[in-house]
């Protein structure tokens, strides 16, 4: 994939419906709605995530980010949070990712690879013809608790860019990403999208300040 010069926004860990409507007056192209986790921020309900999901405007992807590895808890956990997109925060282990665009018409799949150096770039070339879109994060699958977001920590961006440069779908950006270094991400890495969480929180709620001078760094 070319460079994208803006990318598009993706603001997670979104948990009411006043924290959706604001990050859409700002500019976000998708919201990220966190079902249960092993670990990190934003968690929310299924039931907060699906009355959310049914008051973003159609244009704005509603992203369930979730962390099981079954095809059909997948599909279940979908249909009752109503997103129009998927985010597997782990690696499918039961069923295919054909299974889940046969019981999911319509409805888009982002795969997570976390960069935790050589390896996943395999891993990236591999996975991207099954699914709409991948995201780059800073997680590790490896830990007796997984971390499979929201660490807060910037990977390594080069190995990011290649992945950009060889794979055939889109690509989002996440982890440690800030006002003050969304610049050089952009000039590093040149993804599709940028995926934010703590850099626009402050104590764990979305910080409208500091939205709306990402958004004025992102332009300039």
């Amino acid at each position: 994939m070319e460079a994208s010069i803006p990318p598009r926004i993706k603001i997670c860990c979104i948990s009411s419906v006043e924290e959706a409507r604001a990050a859409v007056r700002a500019g976000a192209s998708a919201l990220g709605l966190v079902s249960s986790m092993p670990s990190g921020p934003g968690v929310i309900s299924e039931a907060l995530i699906a009355e959310i999901a049914a008051t973003v405007p159609p244009p704005i992807g509603t992203f369930l980010l979730t962390c099981s590895q079954d095809a059909r808890d997948i599909i279940a956990q979908q249909r009752r949070c109503r997103t129009n997109t998927v985010q597997l925060c782990d690696r499918l282990t039961t069923g295919t990712y054909a299974d889940l665009r046969g019981a999911m018409p319509g409805i888009s799949l982002v795969q997570v690879i976390h960069v935790t150096g050589e390896q996943s770039l395999e891993e990236a070339l591999g996975v991207a013809p099954h699914v709409d879109a991948l995201l780059l994060d800073s997680g590790n699958q490896a830990l007796a608790v997984k971390e499979l977001g929201g660490t807060g920590r910037v990977h390594d961006w080069s190995i990011s860019r290649r992945i950009r440069e060889q794979v055939g779908v889109p690509v989002f950006l996440a982890g440690g990403l800030r006002p003050e270094n969304v610049g050089e991400a952009m000039r590093q890495v040149g993804p599709f999208g940028l995926d934010l969480c703590s850099g626009v929180r402050t104590g764990g709620v979305l910080d409208t300040g500091k939205l709306e001078h990402f958004f004025t760094r992102l332009r300039a």
